[in-house]
């Protein structure tokens, strides 16, 4: 049974109105005030509480935002034509409605965490140092953890340390080198603060900073502080992998070891539209989020081989003697799924459902439905069969940080820094030989270039659909190769007639694909490097506050 995280409170803050009388000067009665909130410890977990509720920011289309960045790249689509969609398709402008979203959402989480920083002092004394100390840790985390999204999607942002008055509030873009240091910084000052296991499922480790800290100085090409804060975590002792890949997506990997830091959810308390969005339409569900054609087409063979090199990939059954983790993270055509036999196939008017005590045949949907799945495939990732019956409120906990993710990390850095030793190799063979994947180990004895390419196929492999490949794409500068022309998905009544062409970075080329005229193409887009690598800055915030400028082109 998932157990209860966490109260989701909403802090009213009421300032009291000035009064010529001062007897008619009175504090709220039902309310907190910021005169005096933040008196006992009370309100201190009130406080705390509330500053891990932005965490769970549901983006466009009720899915949590961090997922919502998959459909921004190469990798998937958000099917409904909304904000997010326009900026997936690289026609976003200042007045883009999802950008404006976001911006707020982390701004209220930073502002939150502020005014307990801001205040703190008024609790020496009155709450034990130890745990002070550890919830302000929590609380300076969550505050750099948001300005690591505002940072990397807005590309430097205001950096505050403090509630500000009105008076104060024309504030001028800091670097994103800044933003950037101030994270790293801040890991470093509260990592010791931390316990190296939760307090309470859910709350901030010393694991968890040190995952922060690997991630943004990766994203940010500082290698040595990457590879270093990897290290530290691995050496930590805290976290290990899953043996059951498919399992760490679902109710019943929630409390893997694998998990550094995860959104929690609860059903009666908030929860996201993840299942309605990935189920298939004869699962009842919408089928609006959706990985694209080159996803499938990138994971290997069972020999490590990439498709197009592998005397195992058969055009006829191509979903054989694969890497196992294709089927883990996408619904296949002529797979299982939610209890029905997933295939999009125009003639496949019925299919097996096997949620009875008795299988039976029944309609099709994901055949004869005009919005099923437009690419011919599904995300397995997240989308949980114990929902099928309550598919409007999954409260399944999204993953932030995971143990593979920081193995990789410190993987990519060390082979940044040309400093490729075992180490390097039992990163990425500890992945891959995970007992439910099983895939043959990298050899000893590649050159720089060679490591370079095997982790960022690893990376796009272990971590499709988990948000992460839009930060990929710009680090390695291919955003503009994938992100431009069609967005492409699958035939619907047959297969590829041969393997499209893989080059290094794992990105597949159909040009060589006698069929590949067929393929459906589900949107043109476009991508200009001198502006696409970043959000615009929300229209309103350069109205109300004149010190900011915009980002480049829009």
């Amino acid at each position: 049974m998932k157990q209860v995280k966490f109260i989701i409170i909403f802090l009213g803050v009421i300032t009291a109105s000035s009064c010529s009388k001062k007897y008619l000067e009175r504090f709220p009665l039902d309310s907190p005030s910021t005169a005096t909130f933040l008196s006992s410890e009370a309100e201190l977990d009130m406080a705390v509480t509330g500053s891990y509720q932005p965490l769970q920011f549901i983006g466009e289309d009720a899915v949590p935002f961090i997922l919502t960045l998959e459909y921004v790249s190469d990798n998937g689509w958000e099917r409904n034509p909304n904000q997010l969609q326009i900026i997936g398709k690289g026609i976003a402008t200042s007045d883009n409605g999802y950008a404006k979203t976001v911006w707020d959402a982390l701004y209220v989480g930073v502002s939150r965490c502020n005014f307990i920083l801001s205040n703190a002092d008024r609790l020496n004394g009155v709450v034990a140092v130890d745990k002070l100390d550890r919830v302000l840790g929590e609380v300076r985390f969550l505050r750099a953890y948001y300005y690591f999204y505002l940072n990397e999607v807005f590309g430097g942002v205001p950096l505050l340390t403090k509630t500000v008055s009105l008076a104060e509030s024309q504030v001028a873009r800091n670097t994103k080198e800044e933003v950037v240091n101030f994270i790293i910084s801040e890991m470093d000052a509260i990592a010791s603060a931390l316990p190296v296991v939760a307090s309470q499922m859910g709350r901030v480790t010393r694991g968890a900073s040190l995952a922060l800290k690997s991630r943004t100085a990766l994203f940010n090409k500082k290698w040595d502080a990457a590879a270093k804060a990897a290290s530290d975590l691995m050496q930590l002792g805290s976290n290990e992998l899953h043996g059951n890949y498919g399992e760490v997506f679902t109710y019943s990997g929630m409390t893997s070891r694998e998990i550094i830091f995860a959104i929690q959810y609860l059903r009666s308390m908030g929860t996201h539209g993840i299942s309605r969005r990935f189920y298939s339409r004869t699962a009842n569900g919408f089928s609006s989020k959706v990985p694209a054609q080159v996803v499938v087409d990138s994971y290997e063979c069972t020999d490590g081989l990439t498709i197009d090199k592998s005397p195992l990939y058969n055009p006829a059954k191509p979903w054989d003697n694969r890497d196992p983790r294709l089927n883990f993270s996408v619904v296949l055509p002529q797979t299982r799924f939610i209890g029905y036999v997933f295939e999009t196939h125009p003639d496949s008017l019925l299919t097996w459902d096997y949620n009875g005590a008795v299988p039976q045949r029944v309609a099709n949907a994901d055949a004869i439905n005009p919005l099923a799945t437009f690419t011919g495939y599904l995300w397995r990732k997240y989308a949980s069969p114990e929902d099928l019956n309550n598919i409007d409120q999954p409260d399944v906990n999204v993953i932030v940080f995971r143990y593979a993710e920081i193995l990789l990390n410190y993987a990519e850095a060390k082979v940044e820094l040309n400093q490729i030793d075992q180490s390097v190799y039992d990163a990425i063979n500890l992945i891959r030989e995970r007992p439910s994947v099983s895939m043959p180990p990298i050899a000893a004895g590649k050159t720089q270039d060679e490591m370079r390419f095997i982790v960022r196929r690893e990376r796009r492999s272990e971590l499709a659909g988990e948000g992460v490949r839009w930060f990929d794409i710009r680090r390695w500068e291919l955003a503009e190769t994938v992100m431009n022309g069609p967005l492409l998905g699958r035939i619907r009544d047959r297969f590829l007639s041969n393997a499209p062409r893989v080059d290094e970075n794992g990105l597949p080329h159909y040009e060589n694909v006698t069929n590949a005229d067929m393929m459906r193409v589900i949107e043109t887009r476009t991508f200009k490097k001198d502006r696409d690598n970043v959000w615009p800055i929300p229209q309103l915030e350069l109205e109300t506050n004149k010190a900011l400028v915009q980002n480049p082109n829009y």
